[in-house]
């Protein structure tokens, strides 16, 4: 009787703050239901639209806030705060003659081709960095003692003279001796006790002096910001009754705690995208996919990563808050754990424009929620990829968005025809091309991203979320050529309920560089000791319970010389000089597969090791209810025309996403209209609805001729 309560008071929330909308799931477990809810972001206060997103979905399942035991969080607020640069005035204390690494870098130019190339952003000015004597070698050594009257002057100059609100200390090689970064720290604290403080070995501890610097810098520089959200977010939340956990969607897929967020927010920089990649991951497996690209198309970007064998890939290096938005090295790089994936400007607010020549551009300039699309009545003029998908069928205005905007279709139209004779064409082939742009921009970032990992797309199903991911994703996948468009149900929240299947997780690296051949693994084995301890630790904090943790190791590997590095898993077990043979395996079989040769003289080489480490929950289903699921309701609702890339204008059967039971078979063309998206397929597909309410379409492709056929 016990338990029956408990699980019935068991309540978890999901929400993803994006730049354009709000996504909020609520999973109650004792009724095995899940509810729905997007709203328009509030940029000038991300929480405003969150508190009055959970109200409305208390309200919608019929639940009180005091049966919700867990909300889990993702925000776009640190992404936003590097692109705005409106994050906290940030010193540096660093090893004497080394505080200039940050606008050394790496000593390129990001854009040989472009002249006019700005340089890579610092967000610490000269000024505001000062070196400091102490030096600490590549073996752990101490070669210098640290100076600790000259830290305590630096911070007094940084905190009194120049009123620093957050510091990073980043000394050299502290990721294999941090001892002076601490020192510092205590030093600084016993002067300084409220001034946020980030140390480098902290943050990311791992060879890379400029990355690690780095990721220092912008962990000090989003703190204050992240800091002061969470503690209103918090607020607002036990203002209305809250009195559960809330945990944050870090950028690798896991869940950290509210604590932890605040002391390393860097950490957090991707968590809704992150969100999202998991769902699919997720949902992938339930379908039976074991490949899978996952596109997220919101109301600002596209994003798109792969899932394989039930993972999405990670990376561990990020460029943040770039001054040129999709090109590599104009941004900040960090050195942190983040679920590999390309983002291009391409979403429903991405604004169709004339360029200089006369000719049609859409994106990467966005219209956001505010004052967003034209349809939207909220101020927009300049058309947008949503505006073209009202126009071109694909969107019904009778039920945009579940009937909570009424777009003006008078004046969707009358911005395109004034976009459409400044182009020289008319109002119908101008939507139809701005649709046309957007998709091929998305594809070719698409197959740019798989070419680089030795990925062929038609190897794979995509799966379409996001808001408008669902309205593009037969046009992008007939242009990848790819069979087979999943979209789940309640797709244009998906990444909320990513919130909901993530686990616990931490991530851990040290930096130990050596041969393999060379290896000390009796460090080795110490380092995976310390790191599986902190990791325990730390999810101890969020559940009890760490006996089910499960471990994965891998190593940053490359050959002696070379400049980048490659993840290669590790075996299980005891790691010991009998196991370097395997090791060099792994490694060799990996470098085949990601640059298609082996370098037999090479010297494979280990420069960091890590950790990680997950306590598996169980996790709900999204497909038990939905806010647009009503009894006996009519698939059915009608018929409208919609342009169909590669068929024209067609008369497509409409149906409701919601009445649709698992089993039901639809031929295309076809509309799916849901509460948060739509769905158009062409005549060329089949759809079914599977066990799990997954919309499985399914595209025929004209088979090639034969040899030797005539016509």
């Amino acid at each position: 009787m016990t338990e029956h309560i408990a699980a019935r008071l068991s309540c978890t929330i999901g929400v993803d703050v994006g730049g354009t909308f709000t996504d909020l799931v609520l999973h109650d477990a004792g009724r095995a239901t899940t509810r729905t809810a997007k709203l328009l972001t509030t940029p000038g206060d991300p929480s405003h639209a969150v508190i009055e997103g959970v109200r409305r979905l208390l309200a919608t399942a019929g639940v009180g806030i005091e049966q919700v035991t867990t909300l889990v969080h993702g925000t776009t607020l640190i992404t936003n705060t590097l692109l705005e640069r409106t994050g906290a005035k940030v010193g540096l204390i660093a090893t004497e003659g080394f505080r200039d690494v940050l606008e050394m870098g790496r000593e390129i130019r990001y854009d040989t081709d472009d002249l006019y190339a700005r340089p890579a952003p610092v967000i610490v000015p000269r000024h505001l960095r000062i070196g400091v004597p102490g030096r600490i070698t590549a073996d752990a050594a101490e070669l210098v003692p640290l100076d600790e009257a000259a830290v305590l002057e630096a911070a007094r100059e940084l905190v009194d003279g120049h009123g620093v609100e957050a510091l990073a200390i980043a000394f050299l090689h502290s990721y294999a001796n941090p001892s002076h970064e601490r020192i510092a720290r205590e030093l600084v604290r016993s002067r300084h006790p409220g001034l946020p403080i980030s140390l480098s070995a902290d943050v990311a501890p791992e060879i890379g002096e400029y990355e690690r610097t780095s990721t220092a810098c912008v962990n000090a520089y989003v703190q204050p910001v992240v800091g002061a959200y969470l503690d209103r977010l918090e607020a607002d939340l036990a203002r209305l009754g809250f009195t559960g956990t809330i945990a944050l969607m870090l950028s690798s897929g896991g869940l950290t705690t509210l604590a932890r967020a605040k002391a390393l927010p860097v950490g957090l920089l991707e968590s809704g995208p992150a969100a999202g990649a998991i769902a699919a991951a997720h949902l992938a497996g339930l379908a039976g996919e074991d490949r899978v690209i996952a596109f997220d198309m919101g109301g600002t970007t596209a994003k798109m990563s792969l899932v394989e064998h039930g993972l999405p890939h990670v990376t561990h290096e990020f460029e943040a808050g770039r001054l040129d938005r999709f090109k590599p090295g104009s941004g900040l790089p960090l050195k942190t754990a983040v679920i590999d994936m390309i983002e291009i400007g391409a979403g429903g607010g991405s604004i169709a424009s004339a360029d200089g020549f006369g000719l049609l551009k859409v994106g990467p300039r966005s219209a956001g929620s505010v004052p967003g699309p034209v349809a939207y009545g909220r101020g927009g003029t300049r058309p947008t990829v949503t505006d073209a998908d009202l126009l071109t069928g694909h969107l019904d205005p009778d039920h945009f968005l579940g009937g909570e905007l009424t777009p003006t279709l008078p004046r969707v139209r009358g911005a395109f025809e004034e976009l459409a004779g400044r182009l020289g064409v008319d109002a119908a082939r101008t939507a139809d091309g701005t649709l046309e742009i957007v998709t091929e921009n998305m594809a070719a970032a698409t197959r740019m991203h798989l070419s680089e990992k030795g990925r062929d797309p038609r190897a794979y199903a995509l799966m379409a979320f996001g808001g408008a991911g669902p309205v593009h994703a037969y046009a992008l996948a007939k242009s990848l050529k790819v069979r087979r468009v999943i979209v789940p149900m309640g797709a244009g929240v998906l990444s909320a309920f990513g919130f909901l299947v993530a686990d616990p997780a931490v991530e851990d690296v040290r930096g130990y560089a050596t041969p393999v051949a060379a290896a000390d693994w009796t460090k080795v084995g110490e380092l995976y000791e310390e790191m599986e301890e902190h990791a325990a630790a730390l999810l101890s904090r969020m559940e009890p319970g760490t006996a089910r943790i499960v471990r994965t190791r891998s190593a940053d590997m490359r050959y002696l010389g070379q400049g980048h590095e490659i993840t290669v898993p590790l075996p299980d077990g005891p790691l010991s000089g009998s196991r370097a043979g395997e090791l060099r395996r792994r490694f060799t079989e990996r470098y085949t597969a990601v640059f298609g040769r082996e370098l037999p003289e090479g010297t494979p080489e280990v420069t960091n090791w890590r950790l990680t480490a997950t306590l598996p929950t169980a996790r709900p289903s999204l497909v038990h209810a939905s806010p647009g699921q009503r009894a006996g309701a009519a698939p059915l609702r009608g018929r409208r025309s919609v342009r169909i890339p590669g068929f024209g204008v067609c008369e497509a059967a409409v149906y409701d996403r919601d009445a649709l039971a698992p089993g039901a078979t639809v031929a295309g063309p076809a509309v799916f209209e849901e509460h948060e998206t739509s769905c158009a397929v062409g005549p060329d597909c089949t759809a079914v609805v599977d066990a799990h309410h997954n919309l499985i379409i399914d595209i025929d492709y004209p088979h090639p001729r034969s040899e030797g056929a005539t016509g």
